[in-house]
């Protein structure tokens, strides 16, 4: 099962370094995110990338809706890599929707991971009460609604959106592993993302974390950020980005390069 899993997320092993570090994309991208990340970190680190099982440079129909309609299974696999890698400690980075993923996973086995680094991290994308998470139900039933009824127009109006920043390689980069998903996954995936919570989870993570989140999200409002840190059960640090954008690795990487390897050294 191991060998299959991992021909089938496209992972590799780049890098000369000794310890273990996880790059984990995040929804609508692929491993190919992190290519101006991963020359920073490849002299010092045995870096492992991969493929989340939505994305398009996976065969779609290794998709099972069924058993990846919660953050469960995207947990399974990540585990499943590592094991069948024979890691037995690494750092992971996680961007998003990995980011929530990342926590999952070191509920379930903090010996496996020395420090969290999440990217644009969000424990529940809707308010509710005194909780911004940064949208309203109503406002995400449209969201859906426009990726049904026209999927093309949908990301020509939401990749510049998510990128912030003024940088248009990063809309075209965006865009392009958005449109090599298949448009029903990525709408499966959405709704799995804006129907999961983990507020009531977070006090059982004891890895040390590190949040990144840069100063104006369209996703993910500053605030959310202070939350994880006072709600996180290990030791939280958080690093604003003086950036925009919710995919600063494809907007700012020499800025996230830097931030990244100062969360590793600590």
């Amino acid at each position: 099962m191991g060998n299959v899993l991992l021909e089938t997320l496209n992972v590799q092993v780049v890098g000369s370094g000794e310890k273990f570090l996880v790059l984990a994309h995040g929804c609508g991208t692929d491993q190919s995110a992190w290519q101006r990340i991963v020359p920073y970190f490849a002299p010092y680190y045995r870096i492992i990338l991969f493929d989340l099982v939505c994305a398009g440079s996976v065969n779609p129909d290794y998709f099972d809706f069924r058993k990846y309609s919660t953050l469960d299974a995207f947990v399974d696999d990540l585990l499943n890599i590592l094991d069948a890698l024979g890691v037995d400690r690494c750092a992971y980075v996680g961007h998003s929707f990995s980011a929530m993923v990342g926590i999952l996973a070191s509920i379930r086995r903090p010996e496996l991971f020395t420090k969290l680094i999440l990217i644009g991290a969000s424990p529940r994308f809707l308010n509710d009460g005194d909780y911004l998470g940064g949208f309203e139900e109503g406002e995400i039933d449209k969201v859906f609604s426009a990726m049904e009824s026209n999927y093309e127009a949908w990301v020509n109006g939401f990749a510049p959106l998510a990128v912030g920043a003024d940088v248009p390689t990063a809309v075209r980069e965006f865009s392009r592993t958005l449109f090599n998903m298949r448009p029903d996954i990525t709408l499966f995936v959405c709704r799995t993302v804006f129907n999961s919570d983990l507020r009531g989870v977070l006090g059982l993570v004891k890895v040390p974390c590190c949040i990144i989140q840069a100063s104006k999200d369209v996703s993910v409002p500053t605030s959310v950020a202070e939350y994880l840190r006072t709600h996180l059960g290990g030791r939280t640090t958080v690093e604003i980005l003086k950036t925009e954008g919710h995919l600063p690795h494809l907007s700012a990487p020499a800025l996230l390069g830097q931030v990244l390897r100062r969360a590793l050294s600590r």
